[in-house]
C-alpha cells in the first residue's frame, strides 16, 4: 500500500475513534471489552490519580506506555507530542511544565484535533495547544521544543525516518526524545501482516534494531531502551488489532472470545504476533 493510502486509512480509523468512541474501530477495544480505558492505561504505567484528573474523553486507552512519566519534565519547558490523539499525554505534560511551560500536540486527524481542543477547554488548560499536521511534516519551527514525546504512534507512520528527522529539527540542542512504541522482534510472516489494518500498531511496526538505528541516523545520540514489555497470550487474545487480524475477511469488529474458543489457526496467528512484537520506551538526545 502506498504511503498516502496508508495515511488515509489511518485518518479514517482514528476519525471513527474520535467521533464514535473506541467501539468497533480497528485500533481499539471493540464493543464488548473487559477493561475500561482507564484500566488499560493503568496497566501501561499511568497513575490512577493522574487519570482521574483528566477531562472526560481524554483517555482513549490507545497507548503502549507512559512517555510523560519517563521524560523527566521540568517547569517552564516546551513539549511537543507526536500523535496527540484526544490529549491525554499533553494534559499530563502540561501539569508538569507548569504555567510558564508550553505543550503542543500534533495530530493529522481533524476529528481528533477537534476532540482534543474541546477537552482542553473542558479542563481549562491555558498552556496547551493542538495543531493539525502530519508527524512527518511537523507544523512547528526549528529548535522549538525541549522535549518531544510520542505514544504508540510512530509505528503508524509510513516514513519513520522522516518522523525522527522532523523530531530532530524541532528539538533545541540538548533537547530530549522520549517515545513509547511497538516494534518487531522478528518479521511477521506476510500472510499474517497483510491481515492487519493500516491503523493497527502491529501492521506498520519496524524491527527493533532498525527502529533504534533509524533514530540514530536522524542525528540523535545516547539512544537507549528504558523499558521493554511483551504481552501475555491472554492480552494478545484481547488485543483489538490482533482480533482483527485473526478475523480478517470475516468481521470487522470481532467479539471477545475465550482462548478455549479459538481455532487452531487463530491460536497460531496469535502466537506469531505474541512472539514477534514488543512495546518499548526509548530515550535519545539531540547534541
Amino acid at each position: 500500500m502506498e504511503e498516502e493510502a496508508i495515511r488515509k486509512e489511518v485518518r479514517k480509523g482514528y476519525a471513527k475513534i474520535a467521533t464514535q468512541g473506541t467501539c468497533c474501530s480497528p485500533t481499539a477495544p471493540c464493543c464488548e471489552t473487559a477493561e475500561t480505558n482507564e484500566e488499560t492505561s493503568e496497566k501501561m504505567g499511568y497513575a490512577k490519580e493522574d487519570l482521574e484528573a483528566l477531562p472526560e474523553g481524554a483517555d482513549l486507552g490507545l497507548g503502549c506506555g507512559n512517555p510523560v512519566a519517563l521524560a523527566s519534565l521540568k517547569e517552564g519547558e516546551t513539549v511537543v507530542d507526536l500523535g496527540a490523539g484526544a490529549g491525554i499525554d499533553c494534559f499530563l505534560a502540561a501539569k508538569r511544565v507548569g504555567e510558564q511551560g508550553k505543550v503542543i500536540g500534533v495530530d493529522m486527524t481533524a476529528e481528533m484535533i477537534d476532540k482534543a481542543r474541546k477537552n482542553a477547554r473542558k479542563g481549562d488548560y491555558k498552556n496547551v495547544e493542538f495543531r493539525l499536521g502530519e508527524i512527518e511534516n511537523l507544523p512547528i519551527a526549528d529548535n522549538t521544543a525541549d522535549v518531544i514525546i510520542s505514544n504508540c504512534v510512530i509505528n503508524l507512520a509510513p516514513d519513520k525516518k522522516r518522523v525522527f528527522e522532523e523530531a530532530y529539527r524541532v528539538l533545541k540542542p540538548e533537547g530530549r526524545l522520549m517515545v513509547s512504541d511497538i516494534v518487531l522482534l522478528k518479521e511477521l510472516p506476510e500472510s499474517v501482516r497483510k491481515r492487519g489494518h493500516p491503523a493497527g500498531c502491529v501492521t506498520g511496526a519496524m524491527l527493533k534494531d532498525k527502529y533504534l538505528k533509524t533514530i540514530a541516523q536522524a542525528g540523535f545520540k545516547d539512544v537507549k531502551i528504558i523499558k521493554e514489555t511483551q504481552q501475555s497470550f491472554d492480552e494478545i487474545v484481547n488485543d483489538p488489532n490482533a482480533k482483527v487480524m485473526v478475523a480478517k475477511g470475516e468481521e470487522e469488529c470481532p467479539e471477545p472470545r475465550l482462548v478455549s474458543q479459538l481455532s487452531g489457526k487463530e491460536k497460531s496467528i496469535m502466537k506469531q504476533i505474541l512472539t514477534s512484537t514488543m512495546s518499548i520506551d526509548v530515550s535519545a538526545v539531540k547534541p
